[in-house]
This record gives structure tokens, sequence and C-alpha cells, in this order.
């Protein structure tokens, strides 16, 4: 069964990608699209209702977009958001106007309309705010249903057509109730709210029936989530037609290598692995430069790949875990066209090998493909484990890789997660990692002097990776972490905390 799509228009807003989210929260399925898209591809996609975003631009800017006007003649519910609530006014006969003093952070709302978006919610409300333009004018039937003491027009509703307007951004967390809000505006489409883990699946492996009724499928394995949930899929689907290529660098945490062919082997898979440690070592001999090791690593990874592939002449498809994110970037929904993740998707593979590529999870965001594998029966300590980047430890290695500074850091590393998970702050924390530093301080242990490496521990929270804080441990937590490595890692003998939060700094270190 087909689901009902809610359609959000992008305006170049940070938070799109959030609306999307919190719908599909909500059950219904949603699809991002420019907010330009045509008419005549906004009628064929049928849409249950429409979300125009907000975005930086104002109105009045020449080259800021609008929606085709056909969007407000599909007789479905409209939600404009910010910049979109501004040029669904002006398209409808009101007006806007420039704001001397834009109005940006938590704000208080007041209601004052009885409109079902906000039945439930406080008269005075907190909401966040982000704009310079605001709404002057209401268009013929609009009423104002709320506002603020800055913006007068701070949510308005036309109830015959269903069409509202907010200033504000319902879908971030500051707006505290934005999900009962957007919740009423899924319940004024009478969508089926039928978006869900198990549906997911039944979709998914029907179509992966249809897209593959022949013929082998290889498919890369990194040992992450979204590799092993497409290949767990697959193997629902297809059975033994799978081929699961699993490209060991040498660069994973320890023991992670033995882990993933023991996780495939539960699923009744035989993974094609592939030790390629010393192969990736040695190219990285002498590299100090973070993109250099990047480069140096996503080049070997496609020749190893598609050595091993060649061992497969019958095969026909080839699959890769490609999230709805990577393809919003990568399709120009902004009006660019960024390549993501070079460095473990198999770029450019498909044409040399002469394969079809298959993406199974290309409509998801990451929370969906981790509720995902738990449906296909994976375990919840690994679809919900921290984010690992692609590289390995390679840019957690700052400055030379060594065999033996990668076997440092990755004794390091695992006391890190351990302690971690003995605390029971895992689920907490957003990422946690250790980080092997191109330093060495003077050290004292028992009657010797040392003079060993540092080793930073990191740990971060955070929403969406855009932004994130920094993880406030428990001290003693962090004084277990610090005195196990010291006594049990050779090598190091100074552990230190970063508490740079993002911005200024990154998650990752390189």
């Amino acid at each position: 069964m087909e689901h009902e799509t809610f359609l959000i228009l992008d305006y170049g807003s940070q938070y799109t990608q959030l609306i999307a989210r919190r719908l599909r929260e909500l059950g219904v399925f949603t699809r991002i699209e420019r907010g330009d898209l045509p008419g005549e591809a906004i009628r064929e996609i049928v849409p249950a209702a429409v979300v125009l975003s907000g975005g930086p631009a104002s109105i009045y800017e020449e080259d800021s977009l609008a929606p085709d006007p056909a969007v407000l003649e599909l007789g479905v519910p409209v939600l404009g958001i910010c910049y979109g609530m501004q040029t669904m006014a002006a398209m409808l006969g009101g007006a806007v106007r420039r704001s001397d003093r834009r109005e940006y952070g938590l704000a208080e709302l007041e209601v004052v309309g009885n409109h079902p978006l906000f039945e439930g919610t406080p008269e005075r409300q907190p909401v966040w705010m982000s704009h310079g333009d605001s709404v002057s004018e209401l268009p013929p039937g609009f009423v104002v249903i709320a506002r603020t003491d800055n913006t007068p027009v701070a949510a308005m509703a036309d109830r015959n057509r269903r069409f509202v307007g907010l200033q504000f951004h319902p879908e971030v967390r500051h707006t505290p109730h934005g999900m009962e809000m957007l919740d009423a505006f899924v319940a004024l489409s009478g969508a089926r709210r039928d978006w869900n883990p198990g549906a997911i699946r039944e979709l998914l492996v029907g179509r992966l029936r249809e897209q593959v009724p022949e013929g082998r499928v290889i498919c890369g394995v990194s040992g992450g989530v979204d590799s092993t949930v497409t290949a767990v899929l697959l193997r629902e689907a297809i059975g033994d037609r799978l081929v699961p290529i699993f490209v060991d660098t040498g660069l994973l945490r320890e023991g992670e290598g033995d882990g993933v062919a023991a996780r495939f082997a539960r699923h009744g898979m035989a993974l094609d692995r592939v030790d390629a440690g010393d192969r990736f070592l040695s190219a990285l001999e002498g590299v100090t430069d973070p993109e250099e090791k990047r480069r140096i690593i996503g080049r070997l990874f496609v020749e190893v790949f598609e050595e091993e592939a060649r061992r497969f002449p019958d095969a026909r498809y080839l699959a890769q875990g490609t999230l709805y994110p990577d393809v919003i970037e990568s399709s120009g929904v902004r009006g660019t066209a960024a390549v993501i993740k070079t460095h473990h998707n198999v770029g450019g593979l498909p044409e040399r090998l002469g394969l079809e590529l298959v993406e199974p999870l290309r409509d998801l965001f990451k929370d969906e493909v981790r509720r995902l594998g738990e449906e296909l029966g994976l375990p919840h300590e690994f679809v919900w484990r921290h984010p690992f980047p692609g590289p390995g430890l390679a840019v957690r290695i700052l400055g030379p890789i060594t065999p033996e500074r990668v076997r440092t850091l990755q004794r390091a590393d695992r006391i890190v997660i351990e302690e971690i998970r003995a605390a029971g702050l895992y689920d907490e924390i957003a990422q946690a990692l250790a980080v092997l530093l191109p330093v060495r301080s003077v050290g004292v242990m028992g009657d010797q002097r040392t003079y060993d490496e540092v080793l930073a521990v990191r740990a971060v929270t955070t929403e969406d990776f855009m932004t994130a804080d920094w993880y406030r441990f428990p001290p003693d937590v962090l004084d277990r972490i610090a005195r196990r490595v010291v006594n049990e890692v050779e090598g190091i003998n100074r552990v230190v905390y970063d508490v740079t939060s993002k911005p200024p700094g990154t998650i990752e270190w390189e």
C-alpha cells in the first residue's frame, strides 16, 4: 500500500528536515521538494497536505522562491511557516512589511482565536521566532489566531480552505507545544497515520522484490547501522541472492570486524570479508593532513571493493545505505548539488561495474532506519549506537597513523565506551569518542618518568548534529575512565576532556 504524502516545499530553512521528521513521528509520510516545484509535478504527487517551509530570504528579494499558485488550488490543507506564511499571505492578497526590528529567539505567544491548531495548548506559551518581515495585512478570508508583543499577526488561518500560517517555528523543541500544533494540522488533513516501522518494512520488502526480481545483489557493508539494515532488509526480500561485502580497513574499533561477521551470521548471512588493514595502513603511512587521509581511504576503499565485487560476475545490482538527507542534499533541493559521504558510499562503482544501483533506505531519516532495524530483529544497543566516522579511527588519530597508534586508540576507545555504558549514560549521550593526540607529556608511573601521548575524550548531546553541547559527566565517571586508560593502555599517560560546544568546535576533531 502506498502512503499518503505530506509535501514540504523548501525555501532554505535550516529546519526543513526537522519539519519532515516531526510529521513522520506523527505517522505521516513526508517528501521535501524545491520551493518552486512546478504545479504539474505537485499534482502528480497528489499530496494530502502541503507545508511551506521557512527560509532566510525576504519575499521582496529578486531571486526569492515562491510556490506555484497550484499549491493553493489543490483543496488540501496548507501550513505556511515563517517565510512560508509570508509568501502565502502575499499570494492570496495580503501584505507583508519589512520589519524595523528582527525578532529572533523566544517570544510569548498569545492565542486569540478558537482554532483547532491551538486546542489543548495554553493561552500564553513560549514559541521560537526567527524573522525580519511580517504579515501586516491579512488576506481575504483569514483571521488572526495568535499574536506576540512584536508581531500582531503571529498566526493566521482561513478555516474554510484549511490554510494556516505561523510566523514562529513549531518544529523546534524551543516551541514546547509545537508537536501538538503539528498533530492538529495532520488531523485537519484527515490523512491515515500509517507510517510506522511495520508498514515501512512491508513497503520496502515489496519494493525490493519488484526492483530485484532476479540476479545477485552486491551490498557494501561498513559495519554501521545503515548498511547493516540495508543488508538485512535485502536478505528478507531476496534471500541468498544477496552478497554482502565487508572491507575491513583495520581502522575500526577493537573487535569490530569480528562483531560484524557474528552479527551477519546470526541473520543467516555469509559475510564476504576482505581483510585489507595492511593496505590501508601502508597507504596512510606518513600522512597527517585529515583531508588527505579521507581521500586516500575513499580511493582505496573503492579499489578494494571493486576487486572483490568482480569475483561475482553474475551480479546485476549494487546496494548501499543512502538515506533521505543524503538524497535531499545531492539532488539540489536547496539549489546546490553537494557530494555527500564520498568516503563510505561507493560513488562511481555502479557504472564501472555495470550494475544497477539499489538504495532501499533513500526515503528514510536516520531515526526511522534505527526503528526499522529493531523491527528487523537487530539488537537495540547496535541500532542506537553512536555515529562512527566512515574513515574510522584514521580521523581520530591526529598526526601520523601507525599500527601501534591504531592499537593504542582501539584499547583506549574500548575503555571509554565500556565506562559510559557501565554508568548507564550511553543513551543520554548523542556521540562519545576518544581522540589520540600528537602531543606527548611528562608523567610519573611508579618511580619511573614517562613521556607518552595524550588522549582526549569527547561526548556531546544534540538533536540534529548541526549544533551540539558538551556532555556534563559526573566526575567519578571521568575519574574511572582516566585511571583505567593510563593504567591499562601502554603509551598514554594523560587524559583530558573536551568541553567545547559546536559551534565553535566540530564534534569530530578532524
